[in-house]
């Protein structure tokens, strides 16, 4: 999906003009990947522009710095304070935000700790990343040759830039073989997400998705859909997910911060129950989308005002 766009990009505590925003063709984050970034969205509430789990997402980007050794110049509260400033220097209420925490320009070479580390953070509008029908009439997904990273070679745990080459094999075979989607399976061959979401299935009223362990990112939309169908009544599992039980499942969605909640109506060819989006996915997938716009008192603490009250 094409970017639109805005006025101005944060950059190690400095705004500077959107075509301005350039890194050394030399930058080790270019060469080998060694980043961390996080995907946010803002949302038009009746209060204003609010960013969705916004200290959550910095939380996890501060976890993913740890795990690849990388301590960022700012304080967590110093960072939630220039997304809202970035929110609001670009006049955008509703839009994706990317930090992304990356090596500076003066080193080269595998070892990455004598780099300096470098904050910057971009917004601009986003619409829906799996198309803009995909919420009413769902997608079509694959079960991909490639597998989710061992967590013994690139740890998932981490939101890492080099780690996505593995999920862009994914996204461009489906794509090229007609699907919108890619699910990867874990080395063990349970299936872990898809390649920039999570994966869920309904079976027998029950919500399922897979264990951490089975190599998904801990997703702050997943775990906010967990919460929402746990409040509705719901019985909500992790647990060891293969391929047959997407086939055989009543219903099936993904979640992501860039993909939102998305149905999944055929897999490899299937479809999965009806072939439409089902009721407790659309049950889920209207509650959520509540929740996001800040219309729902029980979720509130979810909405991050970009303007203090």
């Amino acid at each position: 999906m094409a970017i639109t766009p805005t006025s101005k990009i944060w950059m190690s505590g400095q705004f500077v003009d959107w075509d301005d925003a350039r890194i050394h063709v030399l930058n080790p984050t270019l060469h080998y990947g060694w980043g961390v970034f996080e995907g946010i969205r803002a949302y038009s509430t009746a209060h204003g522009s609010a960013v969705f789990r916004l200290t959550d997402h910095v939380a996890r980007l501060y976890r993913s710095a740890k795990i690849y050794m990388m301590e960022p110049p700012y304080t967590q509260a110093e960072l939630i304070a220039a997304i809202k400033e970035t929110v609001a220097v670009n006049e955008v209420d509703a839009c994706y935000i990317r930090p992304l925490v990356y090596l500076g320009y003066g080193e080269m070479g595998l070892n990455p700790l004598p780099s300096s580390i470098e904050v910057m953070i971009a917004v601009w509008p986003w619409g829906a990343y799996l198309g803009d029908d995909a919420g009413e009439t769902g997608v079509r997904a694959t079960v991909s040759a490639w597998r989710r990273n061992d967590n013994n070679i690139i740890p998932p745990a981490a939101k890492a830039s080099g780690q996505y080459l593995n999920s862009s094999l994914a996204k461009v075979a489906a794509l090229k073989a007609g699907y919108d989607e890619a699910i990867l399976t874990s080395p063990n061959g349970h299936i872990a997400d898809g390649s920039g979401e999570n994966v869920f299935i309904v079976a027998g009223g029950m919500v399922i998705t897979p264990p951490l362990s089975d190599g998904p990112l801990g997703g702050i939309t997943r775990a906010s859909i967990m919460q929402i169908a746990a409040d509705q009544g719901y019985e909500v599992r992790e647990q060891h997910i293969v391929r047959t039980d997407l086939y055989l499942a009543d219903e099936a969605f993904f979640t992501g911060t860039a993909a939102e909640m998305v149905p999944i109506v055929e897999i490899d060819d299937r479809p999965v129950g009806s072939g439409r989006p089902g009721p407790i996915t659309r049950e889920l997938m209207d509650l959520f989308h509540q929740a996001t716009r800040g219309e729902l008192d029980r979720y509130k603490i979810w909405n991050e005002r970009v303007h203090d009250a």
